[in-house]
């Protein structure tokens, strides 16, 4: 058999620093903390109610009394942020959406109820949105056929202030209707609410990845799609251009949604702003996650912590997850 040839490295061999797990993680240049994170919660209109969902494994849409002792258990893990989704009471959905802005409704009441036991423990976050109340399932009110961007601004306006209202720290537009970041701001600003805090849906893409969560929110279409308002899978710099009148409007902070598929997206936001940038892990990410893990043909704590990480490392300072609570507890990070 012939000699091989072969020139090996001289002083520099990157191997070294991989030889142990100390060294490792001595060098690592993408940490995971608790703080990072933001847990999704689906809030129901009946306060002792709860109702998993089945497209989600161990994730539940719960009443206001069911939700509080859930959110005191993922303080104990560390985890200090949420966001909340509502629906509204049974037969009560309207072309206008009108009890998005109920201050006697499931997110209004949850919000309260959280503030008031865990003050400024808890970081409570209110997506502000009409799909679920709304009969038709689009984000904004329908004229001629057509979703109405303009004429769509007043209900989301009058959602923000409502969850202000109830004490919100940060509310989160997610209908991505131009201008809708301008106008909540605008509107907090009048009537006292300076300290509250806009995270906008800047790059919100209108993804497949959201199945699970519209059988969680109730809020399918019922008839059409949300690409007419919602960002093509095909662009990036369209991403760019968002963030810039988003900041232009006032937010505070920026986000891409879905978040795997959109990394490119994500590193390309984190060099554009400085403002801190979230990414939501979506229903239909964590779905795959566990329906393949239940099914023995991924590693799921292996597998989470790897698309977490990714999440950090393409420049997301927050991450929105429903893996969180099972990530910290089983200590896959």
């Amino acid at each position: 058999m012939r000699e091989l040839n072969i020139t090996l490295p001289g002083r520099d061999r990157p191997r070294r620093l991989r030889r142990s797990r100390a060294v490792r993680d001595l060098v690592a240049e993408t940490h995971l903390s608790p703080n990072q994170f933001v847990l999704p919660h689906f809030v129901l209109p009946t306060d002792g109610a709860e109702e998993p969902v089945s497209a989600m494994p161990g994730i539940s849409c719960m009443g206001v009394e069911r939700l509080l002792p859930q959110v005191e258990s993922d303080l104990a893990l560390g985890i200090r942020s949420v966001l909340l989704f509502g629906q509204p009471p049974p037969g009560t959905k309207a072309p206008d959406g009108r009890a998005a802005a109920d201050d006697a409704g499931a997110v209004q009441r949850a919000v309260k109820r959280l503030k008031d036991v865990f003050g400024d423990e808890l970081v409570v976050m209110t997506d502000v949105c009409i799909c679920a109340y709304t009969d038709h399932g689009h984000c904004g009110l329908i004229e001629g056929g057509d979703v109405d961007n303009d004429l769509s601004l007043r209900p989301l306006v009058d959602t923000a202030l409502s969850h202000a209202r109830a004490g919100a720290d940060i509310v989160a537009p997610s209908d991505m209707m131009d201008g809708r970041v301008g106008a909540i701001r605008d509107a907090l600003d009048a009537h006292g609410h300076q300290g509250v805090a806009i995270l906008a849906y800047t790059a919100k893409y209108a993804s497949a990845y959201y199945g699970p969560f519209r059988e969680a929110a109730d809020s399918a279409p019922s008839e059409g799609d949300r690409q007419g308002y919602q960002m093509d899978c095909r662009n990036a710099l369209e991403a760019i251009r968002e963030a810039e009148l988003d900041e232009q409007e006032g937010a505070d902070m920026l986000m891409v949604k879905p978040a795997l598929p959109y990394l490119d997206v994500i590193s390309a936001m984190r060099a554009a702003t400085a403002k801190p940038l979230a990414a939501y892990n979506v229903s239909g990410e964590y779905s795959a996650v566990k329906a393949a893990a239940e099914r023995g043909w991924l590693e799921e704590a292996r597998v989470v912590r790897e698309n977490l990480l990714a999440i950090a490392r393409a420049g997301a300072d927050l991450i929105i997850t429903y893996h969180c609570r099972d990530a910290l507890r089983e200590k896959w990070l």
